[in-house]
């Protein structure tokens, strides 16, 4: 009895918990833009929620498309601002939309037209209170502090210090399409069960392509990964040298592991890792006392220098079709030989599916990004050319002679020099 009490007293306690009247607020989107430089080279409304370098705001890359966002920066005319968390992404408001908080606990992100762009989706759960935290972190918290509802569980294409990965929630970062569209674009960072790879999403390949899966990066050999965190963490007691990490832990296990990445030789705990909208994971750092845009990028995946791997591994690296060789894009292919590589570089368009009407050239020492973390199926070379030439998706294929693996590929792009003459490319043009 005393049970069903002490149950019901918490329901009643909870129902009944709202946010006091000075808490709430309705903040419309009007008025006169901000001055100061802003990623993807928008325009922005800052709204009064703030924790520095943190501040909540409207912004637009088109006109009459607005975007509730976080940003990441102080107000020197010399900084940029980032965008380091959306609530609405790729599904914009007008001008007089309203982001209201009320008395029931529920953030709402209204359009003028009252339809709901975004919502917490906490009305009657017990919140009192609305933060910006120091770290980045938005929370709607209750009156013992415990957070509702957090903005870390809910990452786009950022993780600011100190956010996850998880396993239960979000497992992944999703790029955006390009600096005027911030709709999810082509490249994701996920936590799978062993390992935190990278795949991109072609237009005309059936799955997602692998493009990065390192055996010294974040694998473990028994899953399933349980979290994988980004953080900034001192290493002395100065404060003179800082590790950017990847910390990652195994469910219901003791095995887990730190992966440095970087090491500034000053205070970087305001750092995030994004992946950008060409597929590349970079770190950047804000310290203001140090540089003149108070900005410096930390870390690099795909660099000419990186232990891990060339900007030749990122898929659209050089456009629709080139070949890369030391980060560069040197040259177009074509069925009259290798020509110099511009953006127009192309892959040449088939009148018919029927195989009279094409036929194959060769490039040698070539492979395909997706050769190099992706296994390839153990077939003779005449059977891999076979199978193109039957699929009428199929823009050419890619053999090892060595290990008689040949992949398909439906979308090409870029295409990476390599030292094996053993590497061999058949490229399907129109006769």
């Amino acid at each position: 009895m005393r049970l069903i009490f002490l149950f019901l007293f918490t329901v009643f306690f909870i129902a009944k918990a709202t946010v006091p009247p000075s808490e709430t607020f309705q903040y419309v989107n009007e008025g006169e833009l901000g001055p100061y430089i802003i990623e993807y080279d928008g325009n922005y409304r800052a709204l009064p929620p703030f924790s520095a370098p943190f501040q909540l705001c409207f912004y637009n890359t088109t006109p009459n498309a607005y975007t509730l966002a976080l940003r990441m920066g102080l107000t020197r005319s010399e900084s940029l601002f980032r965008w380091v968390w959306e609530a609405n992404r790729g599904n914009p408001v007008r001008e007089n939309a309203t982001l209201t908080f009320g008395s029931d606990g529920n953030l709402v992100l209204a359009d003028v037209d009252g339809r709901i762009a975004w919502q917490t989706n906490t009305a009657n759960k017990g919140v009192t209170g609305f933060k910006v935290l120091p770290n980045g972190n938005m929370v709607l918290h209750d009156s013992k502090g415990n957070f509702i509802w957090q903005s870390f569980d809910y990452p786009t294409d950022t993780l600011l210090a100190g956010q996850s990965l998880r396993l239960g929630g979000a497992t992944k970062l999703v790029s955006r399409a390009s600096a005027m569209n911030n709709s999810d674009g082509p490249y994701s960072l996920v936590m799978e069960s062993k390992a935190l790879v990278l795949y991109y999403k072609a237009s005309n390949t059936p799955r997602p392509i692998l493009y990065f899966n390192h055996e010294y990066w974040v694998n473990v050999r028994k899953g399933p990964l349980e979290y994988v965190k980004f953080d900034s963490t001192s290493e002395d007691d100065e404060g003179t040298a800082y590790g950017l990490n990847l910390e990652y832990q195994v469910a219901n296990s003791s095995t887990g592991g730190t992966l440095r990445i970087g090491r500034p030789n000053y205070n970087s705990t305001l750092s995030f890792l994004r992946l950008g909208m060409d597929g590349n994971l970079k770190v950047y750092t804000y310290y203001d006392p140090v540089f003149d845009s108070a900005w410096e990028v930390t870390f690099t995946l795909f660099s000419r220098d990186s232990f891990w791997s060339s900007e030749c591994q990122l898929p659209e690296r050089c456009g629709e079709l080139g070949l890369c060789e030391d980060s560069q894009c040197v040259a177009c292919p074509s069925p009259n030989g290798l020509l110099g590589w511009s953006k127009d570089c192309d892959v040449k368009k088939l009148s018919s599916c029927n195989e009279k009407d094409f036929n194959y050239y060769k490039l040698d020492g070539v492979d395909h990004f997706m050769n190099t973390y992706t296994r390839g199926n153990a077939i003779k070379q005449d059977e891999c050319g076979n199978k193109c030439t039957k699929d009428c998706k199929c823009m050419g294929y890619f053999y090892n002679q060595e290990t008689s693996r040949c992949w398909m590929a439906y979308d090409l792009k870029t295409l990476t020099r390599v030292a094996h003459s053993t590497h061999v490319a058949y490229i399907k043009a129109p006769k």
